[in-house]
C-alpha cells in the first residue's frame, strides 16, 4: 500500500483528482460556515467549521508532499472555484433564513394584498410618494422558501411592481414574521352550508 502511495500513478493521477474533489468539500462548507454565521446559526456554523478546517489540513499536507506536481497546485486553485459555486447551490437548496420582501406599485395593490393575505402571508401596506406619483409599498417577512411563490404572484398581479429581498438577521417577537396557516377547505364548506340552511 505505501509503494502505491509513492508510485508515479498515484502522484500524478488520482492524488489531483482526490486533492480537486475533497477543496470542493472543503470550499463548499466554508460558504456554508459564513452563510450560517450570517444566520446567527452559531452551532451549526461551529459544526461546519469543525470539518472544513480537518479536510483543509489534510490536503494542504498532501500538497506540501508534492511541491513538484504542478497538477495538484492546478487541481487545488480550481477545486476552490468549484467549491465556491457548490456552496451556493446547496445554499439555494436548503433556503435556511428570512428575508424581507418590498414590494412598491403605482398600480392599484388591492388584488394583489387580498391574494397574499388569503395565502396566509402576514404583510403591511403603507402609502408613500415615488417619483412619478402616490405609490403602495407592502412589506412581507417570509422564510427563503417562499420567496418564489411570491415573486410569481407579484407577475400574476402586478407585473411591473418594483420589488426587492433583502436578509433579515433578526426578527422581533412583537410582529408575525412567518407564514400563517391558509384558511382550511372545511372551515370554508361548513361556512356555506350554513348560510345554505
Amino acid at each position: 500500500m505505501a509503494v502505491f502511495f509513492e508510485s508515479t500513478a498515484y502522484t500524478w493521477g488520482l492524488l489531483p483528482v482526490l486533492i480537486f474533489f475533497t477543496r470542493i468539500v472543503d470550499v463548499s462548507l466554508g460558504t456554508l460556515r459564513i452563510i450560517f454565521i450570517n444566520r446567527n446559526l452559531r452551532y451549526y456554523a461551529s459544526f461546519v467549521g469543525f470539518f472544513e478546517v480537518l479536510i483543509w489540513l489534510l490536503v494542504i499536507r498532501e500538497i506540501f508532499q508534492h511541491l513538484e506536481n504542478p497538477l495538484c497546485l492546478v487541481a487545488y486553485a480550481a477545486g476552490f472555484a468549484a467549491g465556491n459555486y457548490v456552496g451556493v447551490l446547496i445554499e439555494n437548496r436548503i433556503s435556511i433564513g428570512r428575508v424581507v420582501v418590498r414590494i412598491i406599485t403605482r398600480r392599484n395593490a388591492e388584488e394583489l394584498v387580498s391574494f397574499l393575505r388569503s395565502s396566509g402571508y402576514a404583510l403591511t401596506v403603507v402609502d408613500g410618494e415615488g417619483a412619478t406619483g402616490p405609490v403602495k409599498i407592502i412589506f412581507i417577512i417570509v422564510e427563503r422558501k417562499d420567496i418564489q411563490p411570491i415573486v410569481e404572484t407579484i407577475h400574476k398581479y402586478n407585473p411591473n411592481a418594483f420589488f426587492s429581498v433583502e436578509d433579515v438577521r433578526f426578527v422581533s417577537g412583537a410582529v408575525t414574521p412567518y407564514r400563517l396557516p391558509a384558511p382550511r377547505r372545511w372551515t370554508h364548506f361548513h361556512s356555506r352550508m350554513r348560510k345554505k340552511v
